[in-house]
């Protein structure tokens, strides 16, 4: 299943566990969701989606990969930062399903990490009962 995720920012962290949970079938009741970003400008991560934190990561990603360092990339299309960025998260989760339910612990949550917006990306939710994993 595809799931659109707008942002309005550059880089915005998105929490996207409402609509990954929404996403897997009533008839898996346990099982694996995988959820896969398919863009290399953006990534996906399970942390604590507390709304300071969610500035952190932001802020984070800035000082690890700082814009505009002269990379190669940059002379094509000025975004070299947000595939580095990408690449440090990853582009896919996967998580447990139990009882029909993201087996997500208490403070854990699906983030979506927009490093090259504002736009509108698609995130892949693909799901396997216990059955067909076995």
């Amino acid at each position: 299943m595809s799931i659109q995720v707008k942002t309005e920012e550059r880089v915005a962290v998105r929490d996207v566990t409402a609509e990954v949970s929404e996403a897997v079938p009533d008839d898996v009741v346990d099982g694996v969701c995988t959820a896969f970003v398919p863009h290399t400008t953006a990534g996906i991560v399970v942390n604590e989606a507390e709304g300071r934190l969610l500035s952190d990561i932001e802020n984070a990603l800035e000082r690890l990969v700082p814009r505009g360092e002269g990379y190669d990339h940059d002379a094509i299309d000025d975004n070299a930062d947000a595939h580095l960025r990408a690449m440090l998260l990853g582009g896919s989760v996967s998580v447990p399903i139990e009882a029909g339910e993201l087996a997500l612990g208490t403070w854990q949550s699906v983030l979506f990490v927009e490093c090259d917006g504002p736009r509108t990306r698609s995130l892949e939710v693909v799901t396997a009962s216990a059955e067909a994993v076995e």
